[in-house]
């Protein structure tokens, strides 16, 4: 079945709105994020991957802003170990409520749990994977360093935090090329500069990125004995902490 054409800002809004994981967005989140992340899909495959190799027997596995359970399908499919779990965490009942269906659909036996909740009020517990793919950019900034030592904590001993983020860059000259590259990559996949500017105003308070070197610096404050960045493409990143 063809995915419905993101044309959420395609055209003039007479006043601008904070972006929302709504009904709305749900419905056309496949297409936007296939068309706005660069490599989306080969970071969701490799993520399985790396979820495969770490995974230990009878622990869990979470999926932290989970939206429609890209990243669940894919640890579904990648994890050998017996007796794991994965736990599948969002804010947004429509979001919860759309990858209840599709993972319904698919024919993996690894048993998702799914919680609408904040994911900064879910307990981590005897986890030996878990990911945020672009999440933690949509967390109050204050908040961020408690949820990543909560994660830590939670983590047995070599178990992996895969984290994913859109980056900002301290000079000025870099941040740019990469803003203007991503925004290309979107023009490439048929957004408008129309689309693109409405788009950038609405998240303008509600993704709030940092730089690779202070997300580095909260995982090593954690605890985390070993972090590297594993994908990069424009200004978004893929990192893998291990405990």
């Amino acid at each position: 079945m063809a995915r419905e054409k993101d044309k959420l800002y395609a055209a003039p809004l007479q006043q601008m709105v904070d972006f929302r994981f709504d009904e709305r967005v749900v419905s056309v989140f496949p297409d936007m994020i296939q068309r706005s992340v660069p490599g989306y899909a080969t970071l969701i495959s490799n993520i399985g991957t790396l979820a495969g190799r770490y995974v230990q027997a009878g622990s869990h596995c979470y999926d932290l802003g989970c939206s429609l359970g890209a990243v669940s399908l894919s640890l579904r499919h990648a994890i050998q170990q017996p007796d794991c779990t994965i736990i599948a965490v969002d804010n947004s009942e429509a979001m919860i409520a759309k990858a209840r269906e599709v993972l319904t659909d698919d024919s993996a036996s690894v048993p998702v749990e799914l919680q609408c909740a904040d994911i900064n009020q879910v307990g981590i517990e005897k986890a030996s994977v878990v990911v945020m793919n672009f999440t933690l950019q949509f967390i109050s900034p204050e908040l961020r360093q408690t949820l990543i030592q909560k994660i830590y904590d939670g983590l047995l001993p070599g178990g992996i935090l895969i984290l994913s983020e859109k980056l900002a860059f301290e000079e000025p000259q870099v941040n740019q090329f990469h803003i203007e590259s991503h925004h290309n990559f979107k023009r490439a996949n048929g957004y408008s500069d129309l689309e693109i500017s409405q788009k950038r105003s609405a998240l303008e308070k509600v993704l709030i990125p940092e730089t690779l070197s202070a997300h580095q610096a909260r995982l090593t404050q954690a605890g985390f004995s070993f972090v590297e960045k594993w994908y990069q493409c424009f200004n978004f990143v893929s990192m893998v902490a291990i405990k």
